[in-house]
């Protein structure tokens, strides 16, 4: 949380997350999350990279899911967790 509030100091047009919640608690990771949701309807710029799709595609406007370097699926984040091929291989049901 303080690299997110490091980065909203300068002001920037994009804010880049790389695994925001990776060794966080579950407490923290649903406090990050918070702050991201608040971010986005502040109108900022989020790129999310994230190991929990589910979250992320939950408050994502738009994501894409690579493999192997390439981009395989993409569309709203509400079109992704609805995909059968990601449910089955990032969400597990």
């Amino acid at each position: 949380m303080l690299a997110i509030g490091r980065a909203l100091m300068a002001k920037p047009e994009l804010i880049l997350l790389d695994e925001p919640s990776m060794g966080l608690a579950p407490k923290l990771v649903e406090e990050v999350y918070r702050i991201v949701v608040r971010l986005r309807e502040q109108g900022r710029t989020i790129l999310l990279v994230e190991q929990f799709a589910n979250l992320a595609l939950g408050i994502a406007d738009y994501g894409y899911v690579l493999e192997n370097g390439r981009f395989v699926i993409s569309g709203t984040g509400r079109e992704l967790l609805n995909d059968r091929r990601v449910r089955e291989a990032y969400i597990g049901h």
